[in-house]
């Protein structure tokens, strides 16, 4: 039996993303979400993040972010984190959308708070 994997942080970008790559790269049955209100990213300030909705495709956020400061997201790992992220899906998921998919036999979460969204169903 082959088991189907979700793996879940707050913006389906970062800690999701990596997980999503490495195990598809080994043969896995896997899905990544977010559970956030909006995709954020880190912006010039803390004040400033870079706020997209959920389903904006990563190659829009790399460009978007590529207009904006290329030196800046380069250096702060913005940009390949999102081309990698192109390379392995569309755009980022939100859990709370997605429940059509079916269920999962196993589901990793990186945070507490998404670990109770995700059990809370929210």
């Amino acid at each position: 039996m082959k088991f189907r994997y979700a793996v879940v942080c707050s913006s389906n970008q970062n800690r999701s993303m990596e997980a999503h790559s490495l195990l598809k790269r080994q043969g896995f049955d896997v899905c990544s979400y977010g559970t956030g209100a909006h995709v954020k990213l880190p912006g010039r300030s803390l004040r400033e993040p870079n706020v997209y909705d959920f389903g904006t495709p990563y190659k829009q956020m790399l460009d978007d972010l590529r207009r904006k400061d290329q030196e800046l997201y380069k250096r702060n790992g913005i940009l390949p984190m999102l081309k990698r992220n192109s390379t392995v899906k569309l755009a980022p998921q939100r859990w709370q959308d997605n429940a059509a998919e079916g269920s999962f036999d196993i589901v990793f979460t990186f945070e507490e708070k998404v670990f109770d969204m995700v059990a809370e169903g929210s």
